[in-house]
């Protein structure tokens, strides 16, 4: 019973030492992509890209689309969210993949504007929590959200929602139809499988999913979703 109390004091003991190690690594390394800047500074100068779309300039079914398939409980939950970090992990481990990752909006938007060329992922993932945690306590969630659709990264080079609208659609974000709105959704996931440039099928399959994902958080009907998958035929036609 002694030496199994031992073993357990020392496994609590590495657990511990190797956390505060980790924590220490990101800290340095959120310092490191700050460099000698506030928090404030960086993001003023993200938002003052000609390219930015103001939140409330976004279609409300954008917005729906972008939480409902990205992460459904972002309202709910602060800058991590256990529950899919507990979800993900279980997945990953019964399935021998890495087929779940767990973060939520608010640690992709850190990753999208510090990380996204750091190569220690453990070493990133802790930054990426220490970074979302500073997002949470300085930002709204729609401001949160906001710096997401305007960051991340759609394929074919184009970074940002309005980027990606103006290459792939011929309009603007704020112009959006309910369909663009769907398929802009799902690209990120997987810009390089996703783009409508580089396979329409799975642009489509893609989509599909994500109309599915909004039913499932009540911000579509069930005849809003057929009606909406009964005219992507002719959509795509634009894509051929």
């Amino acid at each position: 019973m002694k030496i199994l109390r031992n073993v357990l004091l020392i496994i609590l003991a590495i657990v511990l030492i190797s956390g505060i190690s980790l924590y220490i690594a990101g800290d340095n390394m959120y310092k490191k992509a700050l460099d000698g800047e506030t928090l404030e500074d960086v993001i003023a100068e993200v938002m003052s890209d000609p390219s930015y779309v103001k939140y409330e300039d976004l279609p409300q079914n954008y917005i729906n689309a972008v939480i409902a398939v990205e992460d459904h409980r972002f309202r709910d939950h602060g800058a991590i969210d256990l529950i899919a970090i507990g979800r993900a992990i279980y997945v990953n481990v019964t399935t021998f993949s890495l087929r779940e990752g767990g973060s939520t909006i608010t640690q992709q938007v850190a990753k999208n504007i510090f990380y996204i060329n750091e190569t220690n992922p453990v070493t990133r993932k802790s930054a990426e929590i220490i970074t979302a945690f500073d997002l949470e306590n300085k930002y709204t969630k729609n401001e949160i959200l906001e710096l997401y659709v305007n960051t991340i990264y759609f394929g074919d080079g184009y970074y940002g929602i309005e980027e990606a609208c103006q290459g792939y659609l011929g309009k603007s974000a704020t112009e959006m139809s309910l369909a663009d709105c769907t398929m802009m959704a799902g690209i990120p996931n997987a810009p390089s499988v996703y783009a409508p440039t580089v396979n329409p099928e799975l642009t489509r399959s893609r989509q599909e999913k994500v109309i599915s994902d909004m039913v499932e958080n009540s911000y579509l009907s069930e005849q809003d979703k057929n009606d909406l998958i009964n005219k992507l035929d002719k959509y795509y036609e634009n894509f051929e």
